[in-house]
Protein backbone atom coordinates (compact mmCIF):
# COMPACT_ATOMS: atom_id res chain seq x y z
CA UNK A 1 0.00 0.00 0.00
CA UNK A 2 1.31 3.28 -1.05
CA UNK A 3 1.46 6.41 1.76
CA UNK A 4 -0.74 8.19 0.49
CA UNK A 5 -3.13 4.95 0.42
CA UNK A 6 -2.01 4.62 4.07
CA UNK A 7 -3.27 8.15 5.10
CA UNK A 8 -6.83 7.96 3.33
CA UNK A 9 -7.19 3.94 5.03
CA UNK A 10 -6.95 5.97 8.33
CA UNK A 11 -9.47 8.71 7.09
CA UNK A 12 -11.88 6.36 5.66
CA UNK A 13 -15.19 4.91 7.00
CA UNK A 14 -15.77 1.47 4.88
CA UNK A 15 -17.52 0.19 7.20
CA UNK A 16 -21.54 1.20 8.32
CA UNK A 17 -22.45 4.64 9.56
CA UNK A 18 -25.00 5.78 11.66
CA UNK A 19 -27.92 7.58 10.86
CA UNK A 20 -27.98 11.52 10.04
CA UNK A 21 -28.36 13.33 13.14
CA UNK A 22 -28.88 10.59 15.39
CA UNK A 23 -32.48 9.41 13.46
CA UNK A 24 -33.84 6.29 14.30
CA UNK A 25 -32.12 3.71 11.81
CA UNK A 26 -34.15 2.13 8.95
CA UNK A 27 -32.75 -0.75 7.18
CA UNK A 28 -30.79 2.25 4.66
CA UNK A 29 -28.92 1.33 1.94
CA UNK A 30 -25.99 -0.79 0.99
CA UNK A 31 -23.22 0.54 -1.10
CA UNK A 32 -20.16 -1.13 -3.15
CA UNK A 33 -17.66 1.01 -4.75
CA UNK A 34 -16.97 -1.19 -8.33
CA UNK A 35 -14.97 1.43 -9.64
CA UNK A 36 -13.91 4.21 -7.86
CA UNK A 37 -12.13 6.94 -10.09
CA UNK A 38 -12.79 8.30 -13.37
CA UNK A 39 -10.64 8.90 -16.07
CA UNK A 40 -7.47 7.05 -17.27
CA UNK A 41 -7.36 3.97 -14.91
CA UNK A 42 -8.77 1.23 -16.92
CA UNK A 43 -10.09 -1.50 -14.41
CA UNK A 44 -11.46 0.93 -11.40
CA UNK A 45 -13.44 3.22 -13.25
CA UNK A 46 -17.50 5.07 -12.49
CA UNK A 47 -19.62 2.04 -11.03
CA UNK A 48 -21.58 1.59 -7.61
CA UNK A 49 -23.70 -1.30 -6.86
CA UNK A 50 -26.39 -0.37 -4.63
CA UNK A 51 -29.41 -1.99 -2.48
CA UNK A 52 -31.60 -2.02 0.28
CA UNK A 53 -30.32 -3.74 2.99
CA UNK A 54 -32.87 -5.50 3.63
CA UNK A 55 -32.54 -7.19 -0.03
CA UNK A 56 -30.13 -8.30 -2.06
CA UNK A 57 -31.46 -7.41 -5.84
CA UNK A 58 -29.30 -4.41 -7.15
CA UNK A 59 -28.51 -1.88 -9.64
CA UNK A 60 -25.39 -0.22 -10.47
CA UNK A 61 -25.23 3.66 -10.73
CA UNK A 62 -22.76 4.33 -13.59
CA UNK A 63 -20.66 0.91 -15.50
CA UNK A 64 -17.22 2.25 -16.08
CA UNK A 65 -16.12 -1.15 -14.42
CA UNK A 66 -18.17 -4.02 -13.68
CA UNK A 67 -16.14 -7.38 -13.46
CA UNK A 68 -12.62 -6.44 -12.47
CA UNK A 69 -14.61 -4.34 -9.42
CA UNK A 70 -16.90 -7.43 -8.96
CA UNK A 71 -13.33 -9.67 -8.35
CA UNK A 72 -11.96 -6.73 -6.40
CA UNK A 73 -15.47 -6.33 -3.76
CA UNK A 74 -15.39 -10.29 -4.24
CA UNK A 75 -11.47 -9.96 -2.77
CA UNK A 76 -12.12 -7.76 -0.11
CA UNK A 77 -15.63 -9.59 1.11
CA UNK A 78 -18.11 -7.29 0.04
CA UNK A 79 -20.00 -10.60 -1.03
CA UNK A 80 -19.46 -12.91 1.48
CA UNK A 81 -23.35 -12.96 2.32
CA UNK A 82 -23.96 -14.28 -0.81
CA UNK A 83 -23.77 -18.05 -1.35
CA UNK A 84 -24.05 -19.48 -4.93
CA UNK A 85 -26.59 -22.04 -5.79
CA UNK A 86 -24.03 -24.86 -6.68
CA UNK A 87 -26.37 -26.18 -9.88
CA UNK A 88 -25.46 -22.62 -11.35
CA UNK A 89 -21.58 -23.49 -12.39
CA UNK A 90 -20.93 -20.00 -11.51
CA UNK A 91 -18.31 -18.12 -9.34
CA UNK A 92 -19.68 -15.86 -6.68
CA UNK A 93 -18.61 -12.86 -9.64
CA UNK A 94 -20.67 -14.62 -12.54
CA UNK A 95 -23.79 -14.77 -10.34
CA UNK A 96 -23.28 -11.32 -8.45
CA UNK A 97 -23.14 -10.05 -12.93
CA UNK A 98 -26.14 -12.13 -13.90
CA UNK A 99 -28.20 -12.92 -11.32
CA UNK A 100 -27.92 -9.90 -8.30
CA UNK A 101 -27.97 -6.97 -10.60
CA UNK A 102 -30.97 -6.44 -12.23
CA UNK A 103 -30.15 -3.30 -14.08
CA UNK A 104 -27.89 -0.42 -14.49
CA UNK A 105 -28.62 3.49 -14.55
CA UNK A 106 -26.06 5.02 -17.12
CA UNK A 107 -25.63 8.96 -16.17
CA UNK A 108 -24.16 9.52 -19.94
CA UNK A 109 -22.33 8.02 -22.57
CA UNK A 110 -18.71 8.46 -21.82
CA UNK A 111 -16.27 5.60 -22.26
CA UNK A 112 -15.59 5.54 -18.40
CA UNK A 113 -19.04 5.33 -17.18
CA UNK A 114 -20.10 2.38 -19.87
CA UNK A 115 -16.95 0.42 -20.31
CA UNK A 116 -17.45 -2.17 -17.99
CA UNK A 117 -21.36 -2.65 -19.59
CA UNK A 118 -19.86 -3.05 -22.69
CA UNK A 119 -17.22 -5.11 -22.35
CA UNK A 120 -18.87 -7.55 -20.08
CA UNK A 121 -22.26 -8.02 -22.57
CA UNK A 122 -21.42 -11.33 -24.29
CA UNK A 123 -21.82 -12.89 -20.65
CA UNK A 124 -24.49 -10.92 -18.93
CA UNK A 125 -27.76 -12.09 -18.44
CA UNK A 126 -31.21 -9.88 -19.94
CA UNK A 127 -31.69 -6.76 -18.21
CA UNK A 128 -32.77 -3.36 -18.57
CA UNK A 129 -30.27 -0.13 -18.86
CA UNK A 130 -32.01 2.91 -17.46
CA UNK A 131 -31.30 5.99 -18.94
CA UNK A 132 -32.70 9.50 -20.10
CA UNK A 133 -33.37 9.31 -23.86
CA UNK A 134 -30.23 11.26 -25.31
CA UNK A 135 -27.72 8.99 -23.40
CA UNK A 136 -30.02 5.77 -25.11
CA UNK A 137 -29.52 6.84 -28.31
CA UNK A 138 -26.10 7.67 -27.37
CA UNK A 139 -25.59 4.04 -26.05
CA UNK A 140 -27.02 2.30 -29.24
CA UNK A 141 -25.09 5.12 -31.68
CA UNK A 142 -21.54 4.73 -30.82
CA UNK A 143 -20.99 1.39 -29.21
CA UNK A 144 -23.69 -1.43 -29.71
CA UNK A 145 -23.44 -0.71 -33.38
CA UNK A 146 -22.20 -3.68 -34.81
CA UNK A 147 -19.03 -1.96 -35.13
CA UNK A 148 -17.83 -0.50 -31.86
CA UNK A 149 -19.25 -3.75 -30.68
CA UNK A 150 -22.44 -6.20 -31.22
CA UNK A 151 -25.70 -4.63 -30.76
CA UNK A 152 -27.14 -6.43 -27.37
CA UNK A 153 -29.38 -3.90 -26.90
CA UNK A 154 -33.29 -3.32 -28.26
CA UNK A 155 -32.71 -0.41 -30.08
CA UNK A 156 -30.44 0.59 -33.62
CA UNK A 157 -28.71 -1.53 -35.71
CA UNK A 158 -29.95 -4.52 -36.61
CA UNK A 159 -29.87 -7.44 -35.75
CA UNK A 160 -30.93 -6.44 -32.50
CA UNK A 161 -29.78 -9.29 -29.99
CA UNK A 162 -31.95 -7.26 -27.29
CA UNK A 163 -29.98 -8.56 -24.25
CA UNK A 164 -30.46 -5.26 -23.30
CA UNK A 165 -33.87 -2.96 -22.82
CA UNK A 166 -33.27 0.67 -22.63
CA UNK A 167 -35.69 1.92 -21.02
CA UNK A 168 -35.97 5.62 -21.67
CA UNK A 169 -36.49 7.19 -18.65
CA UNK A 170 -38.60 11.04 -18.36
CA UNK A 171 -36.82 14.05 -16.16
CA UNK A 172 -38.66 14.37 -12.61
CA UNK A 173 -40.74 11.23 -13.20
CA UNK A 174 -40.28 8.08 -10.15
CA UNK A 175 -39.70 4.57 -12.27
CA UNK A 176 -39.70 1.71 -10.77
CA UNK A 177 -36.78 -0.59 -11.17
CA UNK A 178 -37.57 -4.09 -12.55
CA UNK A 179 -36.71 -7.18 -10.24
CA UNK A 180 -35.71 -4.86 -7.32
CA UNK A 181 -37.86 -3.00 -4.22
CA UNK A 182 -36.74 0.28 -5.67
CA UNK A 183 -37.02 3.40 -8.08
CA UNK A 184 -35.85 5.90 -9.66
CA UNK A 185 -36.14 9.30 -10.58
CA UNK A 186 -33.93 11.18 -12.87
CA UNK A 187 -32.48 15.06 -13.21
CA UNK A 188 -30.71 15.89 -15.83
CA UNK A 189 -27.58 17.78 -15.21
CA UNK A 190 -24.73 19.51 -17.72
CA UNK A 191 -21.42 17.87 -18.19
CA UNK A 192 -19.26 20.37 -20.49
CA UNK A 193 -22.29 20.57 -23.06
CA UNK A 194 -23.34 16.69 -22.46
CA UNK A 195 -26.14 15.84 -20.71
CA UNK A 196 -25.66 13.80 -17.67
CA UNK A 197 -27.84 12.62 -14.82
CA UNK A 198 -28.55 12.67 -11.39
CA UNK A 199 -30.58 9.80 -9.98
CA UNK A 200 -32.61 9.72 -6.95
CA UNK A 201 -33.21 5.65 -5.79
CA UNK A 202 -35.52 5.35 -3.01
CA UNK A 203 -37.31 2.35 -1.64
CA UNK A 204 -38.99 1.79 1.85
CA UNK A 205 -38.59 5.75 2.50
CA UNK A 206 -34.98 6.02 2.32
CA UNK A 207 -32.68 7.34 -0.72
CA UNK A 208 -29.72 7.94 -1.85
CA UNK A 209 -28.66 10.30 -4.64
CA UNK A 210 -26.12 9.25 -7.08
CA UNK A 211 -24.56 12.09 -9.55
CA UNK A 212 -23.27 11.19 -12.69
CA UNK A 213 -20.55 13.81 -13.78
CA UNK A 214 -20.93 17.20 -13.77
CA UNK A 215 -20.23 20.95 -14.05
CA UNK A 216 -20.61 23.83 -12.24
CA UNK A 217 -23.97 25.85 -12.37
CA UNK A 218 -21.95 29.17 -12.88
CA UNK A 219 -19.55 27.27 -14.95
CA UNK A 220 -21.67 25.64 -17.07
CA UNK A 221 -24.59 28.60 -17.24
CA UNK A 222 -27.54 26.10 -16.01
CA UNK A 223 -29.59 25.32 -13.26
CA UNK A 224 -29.47 21.98 -12.90
CA UNK A 225 -27.80 21.29 -9.85
CA UNK A 226 -29.39 23.54 -8.20
CA UNK A 227 -32.85 22.23 -9.71
CA UNK A 228 -31.72 18.68 -8.21
CA UNK A 229 -31.28 20.25 -4.77
CA UNK A 230 -35.33 21.75 -4.50
CA UNK A 231 -36.51 18.33 -5.47
CA UNK A 232 -34.77 16.36 -2.91
CA UNK A 233 -34.55 19.29 -0.05
CA UNK A 234 -37.76 18.19 1.67
CA UNK A 235 -36.15 14.30 1.80
CA UNK A 236 -32.84 15.73 3.53
CA UNK A 237 -34.72 17.49 5.54
CA UNK A 238 -36.73 14.22 6.43
CA UNK A 239 -33.46 12.79 6.95
CA UNK A 240 -34.65 10.03 4.60
CA UNK A 241 -31.37 10.92 2.26
CA UNK A 242 -29.24 8.25 3.62
CA UNK A 243 -26.14 9.43 0.83
CA UNK A 244 -24.93 11.38 -1.95
CA UNK A 245 -22.23 10.36 -4.42
CA UNK A 246 -20.99 13.41 -6.35
CA UNK A 247 -18.13 13.92 -8.27
CA UNK A 248 -15.04 16.02 -8.05
CA UNK A 249 -12.54 15.11 -10.35
CA UNK A 250 -10.06 17.83 -9.51
CA UNK A 251 -8.43 19.97 -6.80
CA UNK A 252 -9.43 23.59 -6.38
CA UNK A 253 -6.66 25.23 -8.21
CA UNK A 254 -7.98 23.74 -11.64
CA UNK A 255 -8.97 26.91 -13.89
CA UNK A 256 -12.86 27.09 -14.55
CA UNK A 257 -11.80 26.90 -18.21
CA UNK A 258 -10.59 23.49 -17.78
CA UNK A 259 -13.02 21.77 -15.61
CA UNK A 260 -14.97 20.04 -18.74
CA UNK A 261 -17.66 19.46 -16.82
CA UNK A 262 -16.37 18.74 -13.86
CA UNK A 263 -16.27 20.14 -9.90
CA UNK A 264 -13.64 20.43 -7.95
CA UNK A 265 -13.58 20.81 -3.71
CA UNK A 266 -14.23 24.57 -3.78
CA UNK A 267 -17.29 24.07 -6.08
CA UNK A 268 -19.29 21.03 -4.58
CA UNK A 269 -18.91 22.94 -1.12
CA UNK A 270 -20.46 25.87 -2.76
CA UNK A 271 -23.05 23.77 -4.23
CA UNK A 272 -23.63 22.04 -1.04
CA UNK A 273 -24.76 24.92 0.81
CA UNK A 274 -26.92 25.85 -1.63
CA UNK A 275 -28.48 22.42 -0.90
CA UNK A 276 -28.69 23.56 3.37
CA UNK A 277 -30.05 26.93 2.16
CA UNK A 278 -33.18 25.19 0.59
CA UNK A 279 -33.36 22.26 3.37
CA UNK A 280 -32.45 24.66 6.35
CA UNK A 281 -29.49 25.13 8.66
CA UNK A 282 -28.00 22.25 9.95
CA UNK A 283 -29.95 19.60 7.47
CA UNK A 284 -26.83 18.65 6.18
CA UNK A 285 -24.86 17.19 9.05
CA UNK A 286 -23.61 14.07 9.23
CA UNK A 287 -24.74 13.34 6.26
CA UNK A 288 -22.40 10.92 4.32
CA UNK A 289 -20.89 12.31 0.82
CA UNK A 290 -19.16 9.59 -1.25
CA UNK A 291 -16.25 11.75 -3.13
CA UNK A 292 -16.62 10.09 -6.82
CA UNK A 293 -14.97 10.36 -10.13
CA UNK A 294 -11.89 11.71 -8.47
CA UNK A 295 -9.42 11.21 -11.73
CA UNK A 296 -6.02 9.00 -11.60
CA UNK A 297 -2.70 10.83 -11.84
CA UNK A 298 0.63 9.75 -13.83
CA UNK A 299 2.18 11.14 -11.14
CA UNK A 300 3.53 9.55 -7.63
CA UNK A 301 1.56 11.76 -5.77
CA UNK A 302 -2.60 10.33 -6.38
CA UNK A 303 -4.83 13.94 -5.47
CA UNK A 304 -7.49 11.85 -2.82
CA UNK A 305 -5.74 13.34 0.15
CA UNK A 306 -5.46 17.20 -0.60
CA UNK A 307 -8.99 16.88 -2.12
CA UNK A 308 -10.10 15.44 1.12
CA UNK A 309 -8.06 17.71 2.88
CA UNK A 310 -9.73 20.77 0.95
CA UNK A 311 -13.70 19.38 1.23
CA UNK A 312 -12.69 18.81 5.39
CA UNK A 313 -11.34 22.62 5.36
CA UNK A 314 -14.47 23.80 3.88
CA UNK A 315 -16.77 21.56 5.72
CA UNK A 316 -18.64 23.80 8.15
CA UNK A 317 -22.01 21.64 7.17
CA UNK A 318 -20.99 19.05 9.47
CA UNK A 319 -20.50 16.55 6.46
CA UNK A 320 -19.12 13.09 6.46
CA UNK A 321 -16.94 12.66 2.98
CA UNK A 322 -15.79 9.34 2.02
CA UNK A 323 -13.01 8.81 -0.60
CA UNK A 324 -14.03 5.36 -1.69
CA UNK A 325 -11.07 2.98 -2.42
CA UNK A 326 -12.32 -0.08 -4.57
CA UNK A 327 -13.83 -3.12 -3.86
CA UNK A 328 -14.73 -0.76 -0.33
CA UNK A 329 -18.87 -1.53 1.12
CA UNK A 330 -20.67 0.77 2.97
CA UNK A 331 -24.32 0.72 5.24
CA UNK A 332 -25.78 4.10 5.09
CA UNK A 333 -28.68 4.05 7.48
Amino acid sequence: MRAWEAALAALVVSASLPAPGGAIAADGFDIVALGALGGIQDGNLSAYLLHPHDDDRAVTCDAGTLVNGLRAADAKGAFDAIKVPPDTGQSRVGYVLTTKIKGYLISHAHLDHVAGLVIASPDDSNKPIYALPSVGEALAANYFNWQAWPNFTDRGKAPQLKKFTITDLKPATETPLSGTKMNVTAFPLSHGGVESTAFLIQSDGDAVLCFGDTGPDAVERTTRMRDVWSAVADTVKQRRLKAILIETSYTSDRPDKLLFGHLTPKWLLASLHELEGQAGTGALKDLPVIVTHIKYALTDDQPQKKILGELEAGNDLGLRFVIPQQGSRWQFK
